[in-house]
């Protein structure tokens, strides 16, 4: 039985990886408000304390982080702060710290986005910083030792978020789908890799 620390297990992807890795598993649902522990992902203090709390782990997945959209004319220094501050160095000190706690052969999965490779007009602070973790997840990987694997998942736009937004919701994909790109980065032996989750699950038609 695997010790997972699941950081935004309350959200639409959180709860779908929760689901998946349950079975089997010792899973630690981490939130930024409520689960079994809390963590301010933008604070590398908090971060700390809550590995101090937590202890070791077998593999930590996060699927959290805040990040803006707006244009290049109009995003604020704000919205590249709140971006870069909590999903880009949120995730980039997770890491950090996590290091120390993960058992050899552990895993370590993070979250970047669609919008790296393929981005919309208006949604240049997102697109940055998930850019910026494809580029620190294939460099860390190469430093991390005691052969703790290191993949971040790139998940497309969530049907459950499309439909409750009132959007179409062709070429989105579930979130029970999106999770299992989740679950072959911690049951699997890649690292260093940006995992693409349409080639894990069937986006809807």
């Amino acid at each position: 039985m695997a010790k997972i620390m699941i950081i935004g297990a309350g959200g639409t992807i959180g709860r779908a990886v929760t689901e998946l890795l349950t079975p089997g598993n010792d899973i630690i649902r981490i939130g930024n408000q409520r689960g079994d522990d809390t963590v301010d992902l933008a604070s590398k203090a908090s971060i700390e304390v809550l590995f101090d709390r937590i202890g070791s782990l077998d593999a930590i997945i996060c699927a959290a982080g805040a990040s803006r959209f707006a244009s290049l004319s109009q995003a604020s220094d704000e919205d590249f702060a709140v971006s870069v501050n909590s999903k880009l160095m949120g995730q980039v000190n997770l890491v950090r710290i996590a290091c120390r706690f993960v058992a050899a052969q552990g895993s370590i999965t993070l979250t970047s986005g669609l919008l790296a490779r393929e981005p919309w007009p208006g949604t240049v602070p997102t697109a940055m910083v998930n850019a910026a973790l494809h580029g620190f997840v294939r460099a860390a990987a190469l430093d991390i030792e005691n052969q703790i694997r290191l993949n971040v998942v790139s998940p497309v736009f969530v049907t459950e978020t499309a439909a409750a937004m009132g959007m179409a919701t062709a070429g989105t994909m579930s979130a029970i789908e999106t999770a299992k790109a989740y679950k072959a980065s911690v049951d699997g032996q890649m690292t260093g890799q940006v995992l693409d989750v349409r080639d894990y699950g069937s986006v809807v038609g």
